[in-house]
């Protein structure tokens, strides 16, 4: 979550509400620099609050527990003796994450994953792992049954002469041990692998062939001289309503890439976990968010390699988990569950600072004290670029602009995004201050104020400290350090950026696959945050890892300002929802599709399209109260809107256990229950309640996934037109349903309009994703193979 646990917020709320009126006033007026000061003062003085959060942070242990790594071995095999090697694969690296370095089970632990790599087919990371082992001390006597697979993996990559060097080195390896009744599966494996060899030595496979006309389009870009991964179709422009707002240079058009930004920093979100209750000892079998991504980069993890320091951190490859350590990690190892326990904007504000440096952090902190009016009200010394006659000229006085007038995606430009000091509940500013004091005071306690002030020497980084007695007041060092994060604190409720990927849902390996839009992390893009809202924003956004792009999602001309959506978009709420969600960004909306529905009376379809209906007529039902009536005159029934809310998380629920059925191989059952689901919900919801399309969605993947192509199509074609109506026809959420249309056209060869659907499809998701993207690069196979056919086939479909 963002924001401290709320045990936490619960504390830090009573505590708030018992102050003295008199320094509640303060609190809520001070500066960023003297609500630390205050802070310091109040968390010396309350000494049970900061046990109280020692406390919490044992019910999110990240500390190597060789008795977790023992269970999940366990399970682990248990696992892989099913055959279910997916799980087997999630169960080995949380041993991997969990066993104490030096420990003679690391290596044991890298051949298990290894074994369940080969079984998923990952030769490549199964080879990896295998040269973990290796390193880690494999066991002599357990050597061939890992050479055996390592020459099975060469074989399968087609790597024949290092598959043969393997097998050589295995069959010493077997001669020289005198009990060669152990070795006799291992014996008949080897004369296996030895007569593959030879076979694909004498018939070696034909390379594939390139297919023409799958490579992407390659996208035009110029870098803009004035904004740091910018089109050059885009300018920095400023005035006292819209503050710093990107405007269109030149004319746009949909799908151009607008601009290319690597996150300055960026915090995995860990996503749900099981807490310890009473001191027990309980581990979480569930792969969550980190499990599943590298802590560094983000890129999906097949098997991990873990921190050396703690049990939490995870990353895709040794290269990441050494950046990581030099950077930030060897100074939030040992406070991971201190972290987790203060939340995300917490850990993103600590680990900001700690990759600016505290030299210049210092400096901008020190820089913000003599010019604090200023900062808190940038549109005092900053002019309109029409009022410049030099570009460049103009934009040095933009705060976020260098000395040249570029913009660049810094440090300093992120310090210069607005905390909004003054808006903030002083509440919640209390909550923020008392958070990072904590965390600064730990840092303190901890020892590790030498790394965050960047003064420890490389040979220091490779253990993190262990606590050591310090004074209770903070260093002034690290009353700046707490400052800048409180900046940063305040500043990401209206700048954090949400990192999203299209997550698979269920097990992957199906013809179909099914995904949804999930919060992978939370970052810091300062040159991203340069664009304004609004309800129905012309750009669309898209991460790969770490890096977001924005690309037109409708023609811009020249002039005209470049605009995201923070979250409320038209085609999803009312206005009054939207502009109450917007409230936390400090502004009011005043976007096209905000003023259409307060000034000219148009309103919102959907409360209509998601509205319940009368269980008797089935017209929709009205009302603002408890109680809503049927809008059919004739009809005049009514009904408890806390019932119908009641039959709709009911019909949620049923939904659910339909697709768990669905997870263990049930499919029938899955139907039958969602036919009933679909059903009931006909009977209280709306056609076009976005409910409804939903179960035509799970029905199409039951569907696909019996093989039976025409009923998913069918159904799927139903959940479109209610996307659509939600959505509207050119939006990413429509080309991700084509896309599973697609998928089950071509699957069910219905060839004409597999191809139709192949060509809107693509039309919408390369505006979105860019010619490059796996989705396109996927229905541009289908679309090869398909016109690929023999005239006959393709003139009879």
């Amino acid at each position: 979550m963002a924001l401290p646990v709320a045990e936490w917020q619960g504390r830090t709320a009573r505590l708030w509400a018992a102050l003295d009126p008199g320094l509640r006033e303060r609190l809520a007026a001070a500066s960023l620099h003297d609500a630390v000061r205050l802070g310091c003062d109040l968390l010396r003085a309350q000494e049970e609050e900061e046990a109280a959060l020692v406390r919490l942070c044992h019910q999110a242990p990240t500390d190597k527990e060789p008795e977790a790594a023992s269970w999940y071995r366990e399970q682990g095999n248990r696992e892989f003796k099913r055959g279910q090697y997916q799980a087997a694969l999630r169960l080995y690296s949380k041993v991997a994450s969990h066993e104490r370095p030096g420990s003679p089970e690391v290596s044991v632990c890298f051949a298990n994953r290894s074994a369940a790599l080969l079984h998923l087919g990952h030769f490549e990371v199964c080879l990896e792992d295998i040269a973990r082992a290796e390193s880690h001390g494999y066991p002599d006597r357990l050597l061939p049954k890992v050479l055996l697979r390592k020459a099975e993996c060469l074989l399968c990559l087609g790597r024949l002469q290092d598959a043969q060097d393997v097998l050589g080195v295995l069959e010493s390896k077997i001669a020289l041990d005198r009990a060669m009744t152990t070795h006799l599966t291992r014996l008949k494996k080897l004369s296996q692998l030895k007569v593959k060899l030879r076979e694909k030595e004498r018939c070696p496979e034909p390379a594939q062939e390139a297919r023409g006309g799958i490579q992407g389009k390659s996208e035009i870009w110029e870098e803009n001289n004035s904004i740091s991964g910018a089109s050059s179709s885009l300018g920095l422009s400023f005035d006292a309503e819209r503050g710093r707002y990107l405007v269109a240079s030149q004319d746009i058009v949909p799908g151009q890439s607008l601009l290319k930004e690597e996150a300055f920093v960026s915090v995995l979100c860990p996503g749900e976990s099981l807490p310890l209750q009473g001191g027990e000892a309980a581990w979480d079998t569930r792969a969550t968010n980190a499990d599943l991504y590298c802590h560094r980069c983000l890129r999906q993890l097949l098997a991990s390699v873990p921190c050396q320091g703690c049990s939490y951190a995870k990353y895709c490859s040794q290269h990441c988990a050494d950046v990581a350590w030099q950077q930030y990690h060897r100074t939030e190892c040992s406070l991971g569950a201190l972290l987790l326990t203060l939340g995300v904007f917490c850990h993103v504000a600590l680990r900001t600072v700690l990759l600016a440096g505290f030299a210049e952090v210092s400096r901008l902190v020190g820089c913000s004290h003599s010019e604090d009016k200023d900062l808190q009200n940038p549109e005092a010394r900053c002019k309109p670029l029409s009022e410049a006659p030099d570009a460049g000229a103009g934009t040095r006085d933009i705060p976020g602009c260098d000395s040249n007038g570029r913009y660049q995606s810094s440090y300093q430009a992120l310090f210069h995004l607005l905390p909004h000091t003054e808006q903030h509940g002083a509440e919640h500013k209390f909550l923020c201050t008392l958070s990072v004091v904590a965390l600064c005071k730990q840092l303190q306690a901890a020892g590790l104020e030498a790394a965050v002030l960047n003064k420890e020497s490389a040979q220091q980084w490779s253990k993190p400290k262990t606590c050591e007695k310090t004074s209770d007041e903070l260093s002034p060092e690290l009353k700046t350090v707490a400052e800048a994060m409180l900046r940063h604190m305040l500043q990401l409720q209206c700048n954090a950026q949400a990192i999203t990927v299209m997550q698979e849902l269920g097990p992957g390996d199906g013809a179909v696959v099914n995904k949804k839009p999930v919060r992978l992390a939370t970052a810091f893009f300062p040159v991203l945050s340069l664009l304004n809202h609004s309800c129905c924003p012309n750009t669309s956004v898209s991460f790969s890892g770490t890096a977001a792009t924005v690309r037109a999602s409708q023609p811009i001309p020249r002039g005209q300002e470049v605009l995201h959506c923070y979250g409320p978009h038209w085609c999803r709420m009312r206005v009054a929802e939207r502009q109450q969600l917007l409230s936390q960004y400090f502004f009011e909306c005043r976007c096209r599709a905000c003023l259409e529905e307060l000034e000219s009376g148009v309103k919102s379809l959907v409360p209509i399209r998601n509205s319940f209906c009368c269980p008797k007529c089935q017209a929709q039902m009205q009302g603002e109260e408890d109680t809503l009536c049927c809008s059919n005159e004739a009809c005049a029934a009514s009904a408890s809107r806390e019932n119908l809310s009641c039959r709709l998380q009911d019909l949620q629920q049923q939904i659910k256990k339909a697709l768990d059925l669905l997870r263990v191989g049930k499919a029938d059952q899955a139907i039958k229950m969602l036919l009933k689901c679909q059903m009931d919900g006909g009977n209280f919801l709306s056609p076009e309640h976005l409910l409804m399309g939903e179960m035509e969605d799970h029905l199409a993947q039951v569907y696909a996934t019996l093989g039976k192509w025409q009923e998913a199509a069918r159904h799927l074609k139903k959940s479109i037109e209610i996307v659509e109506m939600h959505h509207g026809p050119s939006s990413v959420e429509m080309g991700h349903e084509l896309f599973k249309l697609a998928q089950i056209l071509f699957n069910g060869f219905a060839v004409s309009e597999a191809l139709s659907t192949i060509q809107r499809a693509e039309g919408i998701l390369s505006v979105h994703f860019g010619p490059q993207s796996a989705q396109i690069q996927e229905l541009q196979e289908m679309k090869a193979c398909l016109s690929e056919l023999p005239r006959n086939i393709l003139q009879r479909t």
